[in-house]
This record gives structure tokens, C-alpha cells and sequence, in this order.
């Protein structure tokens, strides 16, 4: 007989967490399409939005100007990040009262690992219920939850039943939830991956299930063993509530489109400052690479990656120069970055421009 206790998870995703912090304050927010985010004419783009506008269209990442353009009477306020994350403490302190295995995923999204407590009589249930009570009343915003034995399964279908919803996949339930499953569902599979899945035959996990392991790393390589498990509901993760952060970057939405390269290098410096500082405030973590990101005027976006230990002005001009070439463009956003090394086990160093830079 196995000692492990099957797990209980709980995935808890507040919604539309910024635009509810916006319309617990002002009530009458709350009959109009909101949105939260940058302004139309300084090229923003929408953190999130209400119910009411998702119903024109309007969704996160979209820019300002195309969502006034499918919404005209959308309201959009910028971001109040200090509101925000108190909302996000009181909540985090709700969580606290039901288990220690905390892990944040954002402002308004964690896993909860409960376990083996005793509240509400050990019912995962039961204690969802509870919090999102907790929440609605404390904190004057709605949440929604999904109770499972895996983090994968917790998450999967985590916007099903929103908004103010709650779903139970039992032990018992796993088989069927994950057999008709859209592999589009599947951690890491984007559309290229599921285009060659669908080629081969495999829209569902329960076609997957009939994959031999052999067979997928042939195809996917070790991509194939993460498949393999995911297909059959199989996720051993457990819920740490001390997260590695694996990049930091920075990035600028500009005004007026960058024309060329030449441009472009010119942002470089201050982009590597803000980077620098953001660096330097998390106590100089150890690097296994730079990234490059270019957004063109047309909305065509490319990365660039190098692995490297160190940040270095050449490096990121020698990527950035890359990534431009794909385009040949305007540029609309350039965003650097980096990679983290894991554990903190490669070496860092931190170059500087110089005055003469």
C-alpha cells in the first residue's frame, strides 16, 4: 500500500483581478466595458478588462486602440499597482489560514497545496468554498478555483467555470477529464506543436494515451516523455512556495516607431540600465543567457537568444542587430533581457558602460 497521501491542490485565479480592484472602488465602473491599461495614443496595451468588455472583443495583450475601435465605450484606466498589490497581501493572507504550501504565480493566481489539513474536515472542497467566501467578502472581489490532485490537472481547465466558479476533478475523475482533453491543453504545446500533432492524427489526449512513449521521443524528442505524462494526467510537481524566477527583462513601447537599426541601438543604453537596476535588485542572480525582442510597426514579433554568463552592451547590439535583419523594419517595442541559471550555480559578472560608451 502506498504511504503518499494523494495530493490536493487548489488553483486560484481572482478575475479580472485588476479591473475588480477598479470596480470595488468605484462602483460604477461596474455597468460599463472597463478595461485597465496603457492609453490608445501611447500605443498601450490592456492588462485586463471586465466582463462587459470581453463580450466586444476585448481581451489582455490587445493594444488600446484596437480595443476602443471593437468597444468605442470603453473606459480605460491606467494601472494603480499599489491598490493592487494589497488586494494581493489581504488574499495572500486568507490562503495562510488553510495551508503554508503557498505558491504564487502572479498578483491574483497561486497554487495551494492542502494536503493533510484539517480544516473543513480535510475537504479540498470544502475549503475552496471557504477561501473564495473569504475573498469575495474581505476583499470585495470574486475568484474562481479548481480542485485537483496535480498542479497540471489544477490549472488545465483553471478558466472553465469563471466567473465566481469552482471545479472538483476527483481521483476518480482523472481518466475521462484528461482522455478528452484538446491537446491544445497540454503545457508546451503551441500551435506549431499541436499543427504536427494534428497531422499525425492526435487531437485529443485520449488519442495520445495510445502513443508509445518510444514513438513520441522520435517525433518530439524529450518533449515526448513530458507529453507522455501529461496525456495519462501525470504531473509529480509539487507546490514550492520558494519559485525560482528563470529571466528578467525590461522592454519600451514607443510613441513613434523606431525607423531603423541605427535607432534601435540607441535605445540600447537605457534599456541596459533599467535592465542593470532590476538585476541589481535582485541581488545579482547568476546568468545562462541574453535575449533580444523586436516587435515590428505591422505587430510581427522575433526573440533572439544566446547563451552567455554575463551582460554585455556588444552581445546584446550583436543580437539585436540579428533580430532586426528577420524584419528589416520599424520597430514599435525592443525588450531585453535574461536568462537565470538554475540554483545559482553559474558564475556573474556585471559589466558597465563606460562614459565614453
Amino acid at each position: 500500500m502506498d504511504p503518499t497521501p494523494q495530493r490536493k491542490i487548489i488553483h486560484v485565479d481572482c478575475d479580472c483581478f485588476y479591473a475588480s480592484i477598479e470596480m470595488r472602488d468605484t462602483p460604477a465602473l461596474r455597468t460599463v466595458p472597463l478595461a485597465v491599461g496603457g492609453q490608445p495614443d501611447k500605443r498601450g496595451v490592456i492588462a485586463t478588462c471586465n466582463y462587459l468588455a470581453r463580450r466586444y472583443g476585448v481581451h489582455s495583450a490587445m493594444s488600446s486602440a484596437r480595443a476602443l475601435r471593437l468597444c468605442p465605450s470603453l473606459t480605460i484606466l491606467p494601472p494603480d499597482m499599489r491598490r493592487y498589490r494589497e488586494a494581493s497581501q489581504a488574499i495572500l493572507h486568507i490562503y495562510q489560514r488553510y495551508t503554508a504550501l503557498i505558491e504564487p504565480l502572479s498578483l491574483d493566481e497561486a497554487y495551494l497545496d492542502v494536503t493533510g489539513q484539517p480544516h473543513c474536515q480535510g475537504s479540498a472542497t470544502r475549503m475552496a468554498e471557504a477561501i473564495r467566501q473569504q475573498i469575495r467578502e474581505e476583499v470585495g472581489i470574486t475568484a474562481s478555483m479548481l480542485v485537483a490532485p496535480n498542479k497540471f490537472l489544477a490549472k488545465v481547465a483553471s478558466d472553465w467555470n469563471k466567473p465566481d466558479g469552482q471545479l472538483v476533478i476527483r481521483p476518480a475523475d482523472v481518466d475521462d477529464f484528461v482522455a478528452a482533453l484538446p491537446v491544445e491543453k497540454l503545457w508546451g504545446v503551441g500551435k506549431v506543436t499541436a499543427q504536427r500533432l494534428h497531422q499525425l492524427g492526435v487531437n485529443c489526449c485520449g488519442e495520445l494515451q495510445q502513443w508509445p512513449l518510444a514513438t513520441l521521443r522520435q517525433h518530439f524528442g524529450r518533449f515526448g516523455e513530458r507529453l507522455y505524462e501529461l496525456a495519462l494526467g501525470i504531473d509529480t510537481r509539487p507546490v514550492s512556495n520558494e519559485r525560482q524566477r528563470h529571466s528578467i527583462s525590461v522592454e519600451e513601447t514607443y510613441v513613434q516607431d523606431l525607423p531603423d537599426l541605427n535607432s534601435c541601438l540607441a535605445q540600447l543604453p537605457a534599456l541596459l540600465q533599467r535592465l542593470q537596476q532590476r538585476l541589481a535588485r535582485h541581488q545579482h542572480p547568476a546568468l545562462r543567457g541574453l535575449t533580444v525582442k523586436l516587435k515590428f510597426a505591422d505587430f510581427q514579433q522575433t526573440t533572439v537568444e544566446q547563451a552567455a554568463p554575463n551582460l554585455s552592451a556588444e552581445r546584446l547590439a550583436a543580437l539585436l542587430r540579428i533580430a532586426h535583419a528577420r524584419g528589416n523594419k520599424p520597430v514599435r517595442l525592443l525588450g531585453v533581457g535574461v536568462r537565470l541559471a538554475e540554483n545559482g550555480r553559474e558564475p556573474w559578472q556585471l559589466p558597465l558602460f563606460t562614459p565614453d560608451d
